[in-house]
């Protein structure tokens, strides 16, 4: 059995809990506890225990679940493939959440930096302007790895942007997209159960 040590607001978490539910592994999970780097050296979150192998990181215990089960591939077929839905998970976990991840810290009004809600709704937007091109080079791709992250992000910049004030630009690609990956029954099982739990995040810090 996978036990999974997540945080309810962790956008990471719901990550890997998409490529759960859409290899159709089994699952618990354990809110992290007070001891967590005894059992997760590296502290990241989520944390997965399976039978005693204990791992951190999200890119790494989705491409364990990949190999390690059987169910819907989260990897295509072939080398190019594979490598452009590595790129996919990249650009999700090296661009554009960190660019989204800057403004969490202003969402509270007292700490809001218009200055730099500014340059982080740049960023945001030059990521999904590139993002078309990936699309562009990869249109044929089933839905993997790379696609977990990007709804849970997409779905924080929906509740954080316009609470900050900041002005997001959807390329009608993306908007298509976002539409098809939504619409995976793994991606609308895990939203419909995680929004809440960003509603929460953002009553609490707007007060």
């Amino acid at each position: 059995m996978i036990t999974l040590y997540t945080w309810a607001e962790s956008l990471y978490c719901a990550k890997v809990r998409i490529a759960l539910r859409h290899k159709g592994v089994a699952f618990r999970e354990v809110e992290k506890p007070e001891n967590y780097l005894d059992i997760v050296p590296q502290g990241s979150l989520p944390g997965m225990d399976h039978d005693g192998f204990v791992l951190g990181d999200s890119e790494a215990i989705i491409e364990y679940l990949e190999e390690r089960f059987d169910g819907p591939p989260l990897l295509p077929e072939g080398v190019e493939p594979r490598a452009r839905m590595r790129e996919r998970a990249r650009f999700h976990d090296t661009r554009l959440e960190p660019a989204l991840r800057g403004l969490f810290p202003h969402v509270a009004p007292a700490g809001r930096d218009p200055a730099v809600v500014a340059r982080q709704a740049t960023g945001i937007n030059t990521h999904l302007e590139r993002f078309v091109g990936q699309l562009a080079v990869a249109a044929d791709l089933p839905f993997g790895l790379g696609d977990c992250g990007l709804p849970v992000s997409f779905a924080w910049i929906d509740a954080i942007a316009p609470a900050v004030g900041a002005k997001i630009v959807w390329p009608d690609e993306v908007r298509a997209y976002r539409a098809r990956i939504e619409a995976m029954p793994a991606v609308a099982e895990e939203m419909a159960a995680y929004r809440p739990h960003m509603r929460d995040w953002m009553a609490r810090k707007l007060g």
